[in-house]
């Protein structure tokens, strides 16, 4: 199983509020995920980035790796 961190979208029309997920590569963007280590919101101003760090730095032990947004995230967020 290839795992990945990446985002699923939750939130209204027009109104994007993002999870930071681990989940399985194959399933869909919304769907089956493994754990939710943090969630981003780019309404605000600045945007919300709230991630939990002792979460991310054990998937990221474990081999996850995490999409473009979500590495930008992290290393926003002072993670590493």
């Amino acid at each position: 199983m290839a795992a990945r961190m990446r985002l699923a979208r939750v939130g209204s029309k027009k109104n994007p509020i993002y999870r930071v997920v681990v989940a399985d590569s194959r399933s869909p963007r919304d769907g089956r995920f493994i754990e939710i280590v943090g969630r981003y919101n780019p309404q605000t101003d600045p945007s919300t980035i709230d991630l939990d760090a002792d979460k991310v730095k054990d998937w990221l032990a474990k081999g996850v790796q995490p999409s473009q947004p979500v590495a930008r995230l992290i290393k926003a967020a002072g993670i590493e």
